[in-house]
């Protein structure tokens, strides 16, 4: 029943995996939820039923946002009914998902990723220099976990990484000095161990890293640096894009470093910036000073 979806969002879509296979969870909780087991009967979904749906997600302690995400898989979903002519409209016009409050990035603060401080969390050999060098290239790139995973030996040069992004969207990050001292530290490394592979970041055994191996160590490096209460590679993409702001990066260069679709998704990083603003001014200023 689901097939001819399946395809629409991995060739036309290009969705990822994961996209992918949360869209299809989510299509076949709502079919269970509704009994409907032919494609003849979404004829019959409509506001009122989509909403009980909704409601039925909210009584289960599903957060806003995770009820929004699921809302958003229907809409992608019978847009393309309709486009197919298997319905004449969608019934998720007249719906609207439960408000959401918006969360802040968290970020770590520029003095706690000083060399100084970070030098002495990894070793020396292959494996710490890898760590050192993943937790270098969110930080100073913003490049997403999923990317970095990904990230061939090719796309790597002396002045700047080539990534594939969301969508299959490629965008080209320039790197620094200092970066690019790492990555060849790290190639050494690699030479001497004899990995050969197409990827970049290997494990010590040449086979792929996986979410959950990155996860964890980028988590016990913000742990022994900073106080946060997250502690994520994505954390690292959000501290890139406050430090660049904050150090005078417009938002549309920001956009295209971070590969959003659009310039909605990097706003968010001016509230960080603005508090930043604020405490520097009550500081910097004579009235602003506190007595």
């Amino acid at each position: 029943m689901l097939e001819n979806f399946k395809e629409h969002i991995i060739i036309e879509k290009r969705f990822s995996e994961h996209t992918c296979t949360a869209y299809l969870k989510d299509l076949d909780q709502f079919l269970s939820f509704t009994g409907i087991s032919h494609e003849k009967d979404l004829k019959e979904v409509d506001e009122r039923l989509i909403r009980g749906w909704m409601v039925s997600l909210i009584d289960e302690d599903l957060s806003n946002t995770s009820v929004n995400r699921k809302l958003s898989t229907l809409r992608t979903y019978f847009k393309w009914l309709v486009r197919e002519g298997k319905l004449e409209s969608s019934p998720m016009k007249g719906v609207k998902g439960p408000k959401v409050s918006k969360r802040l990035p968290s970020f770590a603060q520029q003095k706690d990723l000083e060399p100084t401080r970070i030098d002495i969390i990894f070793t020396n050999d292959f494996e710490g220099m890898r760590d050192r060098l993943m937790f270098e290239m969110f930080y100073q790139t913003g490049i997403r976990s999923s990317e970095l995973i990904e990230l061939k030996d090719v796309d790597v040069s002396e002045t700047t990484i080539k990534v594939l992004g969301k969508r299959n969207k490629e965008r080209v990050i320039p790197i620094s000095k200092e970066l690019h001292e790492l990555i060849k530290r790290y190639r050494d490394l690699r030479i001497e161990i004899e990995i050969a592979t197409p990827l970049f970041f290997v494990l010590k055994n040449g086979k792929k890293l996986y979410p959950k191996f990155v996860y964890r160590k980028i988590n016990n490096y913000l742990t022994e640096t900073t106080n946060l209460e997250k502690k994520s590679p994505h954390v690292l993409r959000h501290t890139f894009a406050t430090h660049m702001l904050n150090n005078g990066a417009g938002l549309e260069v920001l956009k295209e470093l971070l590969g959003h679709a659009n310039l909605s998704a990097t706003q968010i990083y001016t509230h960080n910036s603005f508090a930043e603003l604020t405490k520097i001014y009550s500081q910097a200023h004579p009235r602003g000073q506190k007595k």
